[in-house]
């Protein structure tokens, strides 16, 4: 097991997605944020049944960075309650992995 995390959001579209990567990449909190498009999202919210078009961000950070990307996901989102996934990475390309903690603030 690496220290390493993949940290998953969703925003409404594009352009909040690549607003809130960009911030999170330029505060060093990620060091990488693959925008997924075209995204359909089925959820309940407030007792009602939505359908909403939205697009996904994979984050990449570790676990010493959690705490604050946790903190600027609530700050700089737009959703009342964004949704913030953190998994585990078990391994990966050592050359990759070492590229993420270089990458970070």
């Amino acid at each position: 097991m690496t220290d390493k995390r993949i940290a998953l959001t969703t925003c409404d579209g594009m352009d909040s997605a690549a607003r809130l990567a960009r911030a999170l990449v330029e505060r060093g909190l990620v060091a990488c944020v693959n925008l997924i498009p075209g995204m359909r999202s089925i959820y309940r919210w407030k007792g009602e049944i939505q359908d909403d078009g939205e697009a996904l961000l994979v984050m990449k950070t570790d676990l010493a960075h959690l705490p604050a990307l946790t903190a600027a996901v609530e700050e700089l989102h737009d959703y009342d309650t964004p949704e913030l996934v953190v998994l585990p990475v078990e391994s990966g390309s050592q050359a990759y992995l070492d590229w993420i903690s270089e990458s970070l603030a």
